[in-house]
């Protein structure tokens, strides 16, 4: 019998004790591995959201709070850009596009967006990628009461083709104020995109404007009822929007371009770059993210420790397996490598369980992850460093098993064959 039969029999006799000690291990590293997952996953999703834009122009505010209601869906705006100005923007001669959104109402808990062809034509994602349908058209520039689904609502509220759908007004999951007298028609379903697209209901600006032509301040105007018919032969025009996004014909022109918005006179204006705006992000939450990291590595470095403290405790009751082992010409090094073939094997057979309970977990809470804060969790080997630092942690185990090695020799020395 070689040494590695002799460690796995050894492990085999105390079973018991063994599973309760690669669980404590196990659950360490897959700490590890799913805060990491979760790190890069979520910067990863953020920074796919929104490509080849070039300034977000809106209404007074901070820049991150602009990011984050224009882009993520996440918050509200301070304060509306009036159509005129959205005019002076749209024919600035560096603009080489622009794609206007309207932001404040929902269906069944999913924002709902005002916009333009434009959108459809000018908004990509992750690598540069355009929007495509999945099924239908977008909606018609001279149709005012037509509807996009992003991939998501479609998909969990279960609608297709031709459905109506009913606005409802303000941002609530439930609503006691619905636009349901001038209900909109599916005219197109967007492929999935893992961005806050897919949990997104697009309609014409027109259409958002015939929805509220009978309310003001929030609320319906007493005695003022417009049907859907009657608000088409009234001038649709915005008054405002809630946010631009904008595409210079030349990047050398962004800065600019960008002082000019905010000194704009005419009204109190934000721009910003969406890159450099998200690098703002991550340095807030860089703090949050190295705690959570430095806990994990805690958890590890316990786990480990409590590996060491199992075998060490059990050396009491293995005195006589290594006094026959002795006696039987076990040289040092052989007492030696047997625990540190024992403590490795903790480790990496701890490792291996760590990394499939950590993709059962992924798998399991991935598409609620995604759905609830529209994060893309992906199964995925550790990267490069994280591969590194679990090589570390194996190579560790390996040598933490020179204590218990090094106290067992030292015990069936003392002990001989007399050992009880």
């Amino acid at each position: 019998m070689n040494w590695i039969q002799l460690a796995l029999a050894s492990l085999w006799n105390r079973r018991s004790t063994v599973v309760l000690t690669l669980a404590m291990v196990a659950l360490s590293l897959c700490l590890l591995l799913t805060v990491d997952r979760i790190r890069q996953d979520t910067r990863s999703s953020f920074a796919n959201t929104l490509s080849g834009t070039d300034l977000i122009i809106g209404g007074r505010t901070g820049n991150l709070n602009l990011l984050l209601y224009s882009v993520f869906r996440i918050g509200n705006a301070t304060n509306n850009i009036s159509w005129q100005t959205y005019d002076d923007i749209r024919n600035n001669n560096a603009v080489a596009w622009t794609i206007p959104i309207t932001l404040g109402d929902s269906h069944h808990g999913y924002r709902v967006i005002g916009t333009n062809t434009d959108y459809f034509e000018h908004y990509q994602y992750g690598r540069r990628q355009n929007l495509a349908l999945q099924k239908g058209r977008a909606f018609d520039r001279d149709v005012v009461y037509e509807a996009v689904l992003g991939h998501e609502v479609a998909q969990v509220l279960d609608y297709d083709l031709g459905d109506e759908i009913v606005i409802a007004h303000g941002l609530g999951r439930t609503s006691f104020e619905n636009h349901d007298d001038k209900p909109f028609v599916v005219v197109g379903i967007l492929a999935p995109t893992g961005t806050p697209v897919d949990r997104s209901v697009h309609i014409p600006l027109e259409g958002y404007t015939a929805i509220h032509i009978d309310w003001q301040s929030g609320a319906r105007i007493p005695g003022l009822t417009i049907s859907a018919e009657e608000a088409l032969e009234r001038d649709l025009t915005p008054d405002s929007v809630t946010a631009v996004f904008v595409g210079m014909k030349s990047r050398i022109q962004t800065f600019q371009f960008q002082r000019r918005i905010n000194e704009y006179r005419q009204e109190p204006l934000s721009a910003i770059i969406p890159g450099a705006t998200l690098q703002e992000l991550w340095q807030m939450i860089a703090i949050a993210e190295n705690a959570l990291i430095a806990v994990s590595f805690m958890v590890v470095v316990t786990g480990t420790l409590g590996m060491v403290a199992v075998i060490l405790a059990g050396l009491n009751e293995r005195r006589r397996e290594m006094a026959i082992l002795r006696a039987l010409g076990a040289r040092p090094a052989h007492i030696l490598g047997l625990l540190m073939l024992e403590s490795g094997f903790y480790g990496l057979l701890g490792l291996m369980l760590a990394i499939l309970v950590h993709w059962g977990l992924i798998a399991a809470v991935g598409l609620w992850v995604q759905s609830q804060y529209g994060i893309s969790l992906a199964i995925t080997l550790p990267d490069a460093t994280l591969s590194m630092i679990l090589g570390g942690f194996l190579v560790t185990t390996f040598l933490v098993g020179l204590v218990p090695g090094w106290k067992a020799y030292r015990q069936s020395l003392a002990d001989g064959l007399t050992a009880n």
